[in-house]
């Protein structure tokens, strides 16, 4: 999963980066609010983002700014507002402008990449929750960043636990290459032309006939029973 983390702060920047991709998020990292509501309103579309991880006080745009605008302009990627503030005028206000959870600093990372996994969840499923996906044999328990393949756990790396997650997530639809490599890499990765088709062939390795992964020519993947 995709995470852009909007904040100024350069050492919590830093550590959230490493932080949240050790619990298997790719991350982009901006340090301005213009810089995020360009990215997140006017190139909407091209950029493909599982949630946004925002703070309050920003330079120049403020979180709230950025909050408000996404919403006004009907941009649903779920928003987990961090803040010094803890005042519940300051929660009400944010949570009313449409941000889907809200954390005071300093806070815990396990508790973050909980709420995050909570707030993804509820946003792609309208609100129910939805701890595990499952196709043929292989079911995803999302809130453990586990894969098991018939009842057995089988160790997945982080891109290919997320690209097994989207797919799933998609079942009977077309993903496109596209929207696989922006699911999987941020914008400072290395990225080779084949990255997508390597981690496709390891996970059919992996899964073998527990479900199939179809191949669209020229266009990406369908996952389907097997």
């Amino acid at each position: 999963m995709r995470i852009l983390l909007v904040e100024d702060d350069l050492d919590l920047g830093d550590a959230l980066v490493t932080g949240l991709k050790q619990y298997k998020y790719s991350v982009d990292w901006l340090k301005d609010g213009q810089s995020a509501l360009q990215v997140l309103t006017k190139q909407h579309g091209k950029e493909h983002f599982d949630a946004v991880v925002l703070d309050v006080g920003l330079p120049g745009v403020s979180g709230m700014d950025i909050t408000k605008a996404l919403r006004d302009k009907h941009i649903n990627t779920p928003i987990m507002v961090l803040t010094a503030r803890n005042t519940i005028n300051d929660k009400v206000t944010n949570l009313d402008l449409g941000a889907d959870d809200y954390m005071v600093k300093p806070f815990d990372l396990k508790e973050l990449c909980a709420r995050l996994r909570s707030i993804i969840r509820r946003g792609s499923i309208g609100g129910q929750a939805l701890p595990k996906l499952k196709l043929g044999d292989v079911t995803i328990d999302t809130a453990a960043h586990k894969v098991f393949i018939s009842g057995k756990h089988v160790e997945f790396s982080r891109r290919e636990f997320t690209l097994l997650n989207k797919l799933i997530e998609q079942t009977g639809k077309v993903v496109t290459r596209e929207i696989l490599s922006q699911t999987l890499y941020g914008w400072g990765d290395d990225v080779d032309s084949n990255a997508i088709e390597v981690h496709v062939h390891h996970i059919r390795k992996k899964i073998a006939n527990a479900m199939n992964i179809k191949t669209i020519r020229g266009v990406g993947y369908i996952a389907e029973t097997a």
